[in-house]
Protein backbone atom coordinates (compact mmCIF):
# COMPACT_ATOMS: atom_id res chain seq x y z
CA UNK A 1 0.00 0.00 0.00
CA UNK A 2 2.85 2.55 0.66
CA UNK A 3 4.48 1.86 -2.27
CA UNK A 4 1.17 2.29 -4.08
CA UNK A 5 1.16 5.76 -2.63
CA UNK A 6 4.70 6.83 -3.34
CA UNK A 7 4.48 5.81 -6.70
CA UNK A 8 1.64 7.74 -7.39
CA UNK A 9 3.03 10.86 -5.63
CA UNK A 10 5.99 10.66 -7.61
CA UNK A 11 3.89 9.79 -11.17
CA UNK A 12 2.17 13.01 -10.36
CA UNK A 13 3.30 15.74 -12.35
CA UNK A 14 2.75 18.64 -10.06
CA UNK A 15 4.45 17.44 -6.84
CA UNK A 16 7.63 16.24 -9.43
CA UNK A 17 7.73 20.10 -10.65
CA UNK A 18 7.61 20.94 -6.68
CA UNK A 19 10.59 18.20 -6.23
CA UNK A 20 12.29 19.95 -9.04
CA UNK A 21 12.56 23.24 -7.85
CA UNK A 22 12.54 22.86 -4.70
CA UNK A 23 16.26 22.86 -4.21
CA UNK A 24 16.39 26.64 -6.54
CA UNK A 25 13.23 27.88 -4.13
CA UNK A 26 15.42 26.79 -0.68
CA UNK A 27 18.79 28.35 -1.97
CA UNK A 28 16.35 31.88 -3.28
CA UNK A 29 14.60 31.86 -0.35
CA UNK A 30 17.85 31.61 2.05
CA UNK A 31 20.41 33.83 0.30
CA UNK A 32 17.75 36.64 -1.43
CA UNK A 33 14.46 37.02 -0.07
CA UNK A 34 15.36 36.23 3.80
CA UNK A 35 18.58 38.41 3.57
CA UNK A 36 16.51 41.13 1.73
CA UNK A 37 14.06 41.51 4.37
CA UNK A 38 16.94 41.61 6.88
CA UNK A 39 18.58 44.26 5.49
CA UNK A 40 15.33 46.16 5.26
CA UNK A 41 14.87 46.01 8.68
CA UNK A 42 18.42 47.06 9.74
CA UNK A 43 18.00 50.20 7.85
CA UNK A 44 16.04 51.45 10.46
CA UNK A 45 18.37 50.22 12.89
CA UNK A 46 21.84 50.54 14.63
CA UNK A 47 24.29 47.97 14.49
CA UNK A 48 27.88 47.86 14.52
CA UNK A 49 28.15 43.57 13.91
CA UNK A 50 28.78 43.48 17.58
CA UNK A 51 26.84 45.22 20.25
CA UNK A 52 22.70 44.31 20.20
CA UNK A 53 20.17 46.16 17.50
CA UNK A 54 19.10 49.46 18.22
CA UNK A 55 15.99 50.70 16.67
CA UNK A 56 16.45 54.21 15.53
CA UNK A 57 13.31 54.45 12.90
CA UNK A 58 14.15 56.88 9.41
CA UNK A 59 17.78 58.06 11.31
CA UNK A 60 19.84 56.48 8.86
CA UNK A 61 17.49 57.56 5.98
CA UNK A 62 18.06 61.63 7.41
CA UNK A 63 22.08 60.85 7.71
CA UNK A 64 22.20 59.84 4.30
CA UNK A 65 20.35 62.80 2.83
CA UNK A 66 22.19 65.09 5.15
CA UNK A 67 25.75 64.05 3.41
CA UNK A 68 27.47 66.22 0.97
CA UNK A 69 29.17 63.44 0.18
CA UNK A 70 26.35 61.05 -0.73
CA UNK A 71 25.09 63.58 -3.76
CA UNK A 72 28.52 63.14 -4.46
CA UNK A 73 28.25 59.07 -4.86
CA UNK A 74 25.19 59.48 -6.25
CA UNK A 75 26.27 61.74 -8.79
CA UNK A 76 29.79 59.60 -9.56
CA UNK A 77 27.16 56.51 -9.62
CA UNK A 78 24.64 58.58 -12.50
CA UNK A 79 28.03 59.70 -14.12
CA UNK A 80 29.42 55.75 -14.48
CA UNK A 81 26.04 54.30 -15.24
CA UNK A 82 24.99 56.78 -18.36
CA UNK A 83 28.10 56.70 -20.00
CA UNK A 84 28.88 52.50 -19.82
CA UNK A 85 25.12 52.43 -20.91
CA UNK A 86 25.29 54.74 -23.95
CA UNK A 87 28.73 53.66 -24.96
CA UNK A 88 28.25 49.62 -23.87
CA UNK A 89 25.19 49.79 -26.24
CA UNK A 90 26.29 52.49 -28.99
CA UNK A 91 29.60 50.15 -29.52
CA UNK A 92 28.42 46.70 -29.38
CA UNK A 93 25.82 48.00 -31.80
CA UNK A 94 28.07 49.02 -34.61
CA UNK A 95 30.28 46.52 -34.35
CA UNK A 96 27.81 43.79 -34.75
CA UNK A 97 26.29 45.28 -37.44
CA UNK A 98 29.49 45.06 -39.02
CA UNK A 99 30.86 41.59 -38.43
CA UNK A 100 27.39 40.75 -39.63
CA UNK A 101 28.00 42.23 -42.98
CA UNK A 102 29.65 39.18 -44.46
CA UNK A 103 33.30 40.00 -42.75
CA UNK A 104 36.05 38.08 -43.21
CA UNK A 105 37.65 36.35 -39.95
CA UNK A 106 34.68 37.57 -38.80
CA UNK A 107 34.94 34.62 -36.04
CA UNK A 108 38.24 35.28 -34.93
CA UNK A 109 36.58 38.89 -34.02
CA UNK A 110 33.50 37.87 -32.52
CA UNK A 111 36.11 35.63 -29.87
CA UNK A 112 38.34 38.01 -29.20
CA UNK A 113 36.19 41.17 -28.40
CA UNK A 114 33.97 38.34 -25.97
CA UNK A 115 37.01 37.06 -24.08
CA UNK A 116 37.49 40.15 -21.52
CA UNK A 117 33.52 39.41 -20.74
CA UNK A 118 34.50 35.98 -19.36
CA UNK A 119 38.08 36.82 -18.18
CA UNK A 120 37.50 37.16 -14.22
CA UNK A 121 37.51 40.89 -13.26
CA UNK A 122 40.85 40.92 -10.92
CA UNK A 123 42.76 40.10 -14.10
CA UNK A 124 41.16 42.73 -16.08
CA UNK A 125 41.90 45.04 -12.81
CA UNK A 126 45.27 44.51 -12.71
CA UNK A 127 46.30 44.87 -16.40
CA UNK A 128 44.38 47.93 -16.50
CA UNK A 129 46.05 48.87 -13.98
CA UNK A 130 49.50 48.33 -15.70
CA UNK A 131 48.24 49.90 -18.85
CA UNK A 132 46.99 53.46 -16.84
CA UNK A 133 50.83 53.31 -15.11
CA UNK A 134 52.19 56.36 -15.61
CA UNK A 135 55.63 55.77 -15.55
CA UNK A 136 55.89 51.82 -16.65
CA UNK A 137 52.23 51.29 -18.25
CA UNK A 138 51.16 50.66 -21.89
CA UNK A 139 50.12 54.32 -22.80
CA UNK A 140 53.24 56.09 -21.27
CA UNK A 141 55.62 53.65 -23.04
CA UNK A 142 53.82 53.18 -26.24
CA UNK A 143 52.37 56.82 -26.62
CA UNK A 144 54.42 58.27 -24.64
CA UNK A 145 51.31 59.21 -22.45
CA UNK A 146 52.13 60.09 -18.94
CA UNK A 147 48.86 60.76 -17.43
CA UNK A 148 48.02 59.78 -13.68
CA UNK A 149 44.70 58.50 -15.03
CA UNK A 150 43.88 56.40 -11.45
CA UNK A 151 45.84 59.30 -9.31
CA UNK A 152 44.09 62.42 -10.86
CA UNK A 153 40.30 62.83 -9.74
CA UNK A 154 39.28 63.93 -13.51
CA UNK A 155 40.72 60.77 -15.55
CA UNK A 156 39.94 58.19 -12.99
CA UNK A 157 36.52 57.81 -13.67
CA UNK A 158 36.66 58.43 -17.60
CA UNK A 159 39.75 55.35 -17.32
CA UNK A 160 36.91 52.86 -14.96
CA UNK A 161 33.87 53.61 -18.01
CA UNK A 162 36.84 52.86 -20.68
CA UNK A 163 37.47 49.49 -18.70
CA UNK A 164 33.81 48.74 -17.79
CA UNK A 165 32.58 49.40 -21.80
CA UNK A 166 35.85 47.21 -23.09
CA UNK A 167 34.53 44.55 -20.84
CA UNK A 168 30.87 44.09 -21.74
CA UNK A 169 31.03 45.00 -25.65
CA UNK A 170 31.54 41.35 -26.22
CA UNK A 171 28.54 40.28 -24.36
CA UNK A 172 26.23 42.84 -25.98
CA UNK A 173 27.44 42.55 -29.27
CA UNK A 174 26.88 38.71 -29.09
CA UNK A 175 23.17 39.32 -28.03
CA UNK A 176 22.96 41.95 -30.66
CA UNK A 177 24.56 39.48 -33.45
CA UNK A 178 21.96 36.82 -32.08
CA UNK A 179 18.94 39.39 -33.41
CA UNK A 180 20.11 40.55 -36.56
CA UNK A 181 20.03 37.17 -37.84
CA UNK A 182 16.53 36.73 -37.03
CA UNK A 183 15.95 39.48 -39.23
CA UNK A 184 14.36 39.13 -42.53
CA UNK A 185 17.04 39.22 -45.22
CA UNK A 186 14.32 40.33 -47.56
CA UNK A 187 14.17 43.68 -45.89
CA UNK A 188 17.77 44.55 -46.78
CA UNK A 189 17.44 43.41 -50.09
CA UNK A 190 14.42 46.03 -50.46
CA UNK A 191 16.39 48.55 -49.08
CA UNK A 192 19.20 47.86 -51.86
CA UNK A 193 16.71 48.03 -54.44
CA UNK A 194 15.78 51.45 -53.12
CA UNK A 195 19.04 52.55 -53.27
CA UNK A 196 19.86 52.98 -49.94
CA UNK A 197 23.51 53.09 -48.66
CA UNK A 198 25.43 51.22 -45.67
CA UNK A 199 24.03 54.09 -42.92
CA UNK A 200 20.78 54.46 -44.25
CA UNK A 201 20.10 50.40 -43.98
CA UNK A 202 21.53 50.56 -40.65
CA UNK A 203 19.45 53.75 -39.86
CA UNK A 204 16.03 52.65 -41.05
CA UNK A 205 15.85 48.78 -40.72
CA UNK A 206 18.64 47.45 -38.53
CA UNK A 207 17.98 49.69 -35.90
CA UNK A 208 14.21 49.28 -36.08
CA UNK A 209 13.52 45.68 -35.87
CA UNK A 210 16.87 45.07 -32.92
CA UNK A 211 14.36 47.89 -31.05
CA UNK A 212 13.36 45.20 -28.91
CA UNK A 213 16.82 44.04 -28.04
CA UNK A 214 18.34 47.28 -28.08
CA UNK A 215 15.57 47.77 -24.92
CA UNK A 216 16.91 44.64 -23.25
CA UNK A 217 20.39 45.62 -23.50
CA UNK A 218 20.13 48.69 -21.91
CA UNK A 219 17.85 47.83 -19.02
CA UNK A 220 20.33 45.38 -18.39
CA UNK A 221 23.47 47.46 -18.84
CA UNK A 222 21.84 50.23 -17.25
CA UNK A 223 21.21 47.76 -13.87
CA UNK A 224 24.55 46.15 -14.05
CA UNK A 225 26.14 49.56 -14.33
CA UNK A 226 24.51 51.20 -11.07
CA UNK A 227 25.61 47.88 -8.99
CA UNK A 228 29.35 48.02 -10.20
CA UNK A 229 31.57 46.90 -7.22
CA UNK A 230 34.15 44.89 -7.73
CA UNK A 231 35.83 47.40 -10.77
CA UNK A 232 35.99 50.04 -8.37
CA UNK A 233 37.21 47.82 -5.24
CA UNK A 234 40.63 46.79 -7.43
CA UNK A 235 41.61 49.46 -9.37
CA UNK A 236 40.50 53.02 -6.98
CA UNK A 237 38.82 52.01 -3.72
CA UNK A 238 36.72 54.83 -4.32
CA UNK A 239 39.32 57.29 -4.67
CA UNK A 240 41.14 59.86 -5.57
CA UNK A 241 39.26 61.84 -2.77
CA UNK A 242 36.16 60.01 -3.63
CA UNK A 243 35.76 60.85 -7.24
CA UNK A 244 35.40 57.06 -7.84
CA UNK A 245 33.01 56.33 -5.19
CA UNK A 246 29.88 54.64 -6.05
CA UNK A 247 26.96 53.62 -4.07
CA UNK A 248 27.70 49.69 -3.73
CA UNK A 249 31.15 50.61 -2.78
CA UNK A 250 29.64 53.18 -0.37
CA UNK A 251 27.36 50.22 1.29
CA UNK A 252 30.71 47.83 1.20
CA UNK A 253 32.61 50.82 3.34
CA UNK A 254 30.04 51.18 5.51
CA UNK A 255 28.86 47.98 6.43
CA UNK A 256 32.54 45.96 6.39
CA UNK A 257 35.00 49.20 6.84
CA UNK A 258 32.77 51.74 9.24
CA UNK A 259 30.18 48.64 10.37
CA UNK A 260 27.92 50.92 10.32
CA UNK A 261 25.39 47.76 9.26
CA UNK A 262 21.95 50.40 9.50
CA UNK A 263 23.52 53.02 7.37
CA UNK A 264 24.61 50.62 4.78
CA UNK A 265 21.33 48.63 4.61
CA UNK A 266 19.43 52.08 3.89
CA UNK A 267 22.10 53.27 1.13
CA UNK A 268 21.08 49.84 -0.23
CA UNK A 269 17.71 50.62 -0.30
CA UNK A 270 18.07 53.83 -1.96
CA UNK A 271 19.89 52.56 -4.57
CA UNK A 272 17.24 49.69 -4.76
CA UNK A 273 14.79 52.66 -5.31
CA UNK A 274 16.63 54.80 -8.21
CA UNK A 275 17.24 50.91 -9.95
CA UNK A 276 13.19 50.76 -9.75
CA UNK A 277 12.18 54.11 -10.85
CA UNK A 278 14.75 53.71 -13.51
CA UNK A 279 13.40 50.24 -14.66
CA UNK A 280 9.89 51.41 -14.94
CA UNK A 281 10.56 54.62 -16.36
CA UNK A 282 12.10 53.11 -19.13
CA UNK A 283 9.24 50.13 -19.47
CA UNK A 284 6.85 52.31 -19.79
CA UNK A 285 8.82 54.26 -22.53
CA UNK A 286 9.41 51.00 -24.45
CA UNK A 287 5.80 52.19 -26.56
CA UNK A 288 7.85 54.92 -27.94
CA UNK A 289 11.14 53.52 -28.32
CA UNK A 290 10.61 49.70 -29.28
CA UNK A 291 9.26 49.11 -32.80
CA UNK A 292 5.86 47.13 -33.29
CA UNK A 293 5.66 47.41 -29.51
CA UNK A 294 2.28 46.41 -27.65
CA UNK A 295 0.60 46.02 -24.69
Amino acid sequence: MTKKLLNKFFNNQFFAGWIFILPALIGTLIFIIIPVICSFGLSFAKWDLINPIEFVGIENYRLIFSETLFYKILLNTVVFALATSVLGVIIPLVLASILNSKLKSAEFFKTAYFLPFITPMIVIGIVWEWIFDPNIGLFANLFNIHLKWLYDTSLAMPALIIVSVWKLIGYNMIIFLASMGGISSSLFEAAKIDGANSFQTFKNVTVPMLSPTIFFVVIITAISSFQVFDLIYLMTQGGPHDSTNVLVYSIYKNAFEYFNVGKASAIAYVLFVIILGLTLIQWNLRKKLVYNEID
